[in-house]
């Protein structure tokens, strides 16, 4: 076999391995997407609850039960109260991937709206993506069986979509 065609051979089976790879990686990821949050794992878990009684409770609630009972409406400065994260709020209504990004980046950057008004800080640099994800763990603990299920359902939804 001639030099030229033994380089041929070898490029096109690197670029094979190199789509197989890449392949793996992106049915992995997807696939770590739809399990971010671990609420089963109550070493996690526990130090999600500190986390977020450090940082999240003052807003939020002790409880997880939202800064007003009209959550849903702004306040007179414009800016929405801080909803639930119980079972009577929305969060379970968003996969893993996007409540993440809502804590680090912000509730506007995440859901590219322009002209959302909110007084959630970003976390981005002030919790780690480890503390992010235990915290997000920690609230989907607190949820019932019936909603941490539906909840597991749309993150498989969301990474079926994500690999199409």
């Amino acid at each position: 076999m001639r030099a030229g065609s033994v380089l041929v051979v070898l490029g096109v089976a690197f670029a094979v391995a190199l789509s197989a790879a890449l392949w793996l990686v992106l049915v992995e990821g997807a696939a770590d997407d739809a399990a971010l949050l671990k609420p089963d794992d109550r070493q996690l878990v526990a130090r999600g609850r500190e986390i977020y009684a450090a940082n999240c409770a003052s807003c939020h609630g002790a409880d997880l039960e939202g800064e007003t009972a009209d959550w849903r409406t702004p306040g007179p400065d414009g800016s929405m109260p801080a909803p639930p994260h119980d079972e009577t709020g929305h969060t379970w209504h968003h996969n893993d991937t996007l409540l993440f990004a809502i804590t680090k980046h912000g509730v506007a950057a995440a859901a590219n709206l322009d002209d959302y008004v909110s007084a959630m800080p970003v976390y981005d640099g002030i919790l780690s993506d480890e503390e992010i994800v235990a915290v997000l763990s920690y609230i989907k603990s607190t949820w019932p069986d019936e909603i941490r299920e539906g909840h597991d359902e749309l993150n498989a939804r969301s990474a079926q979509e994500r690999t199409r």
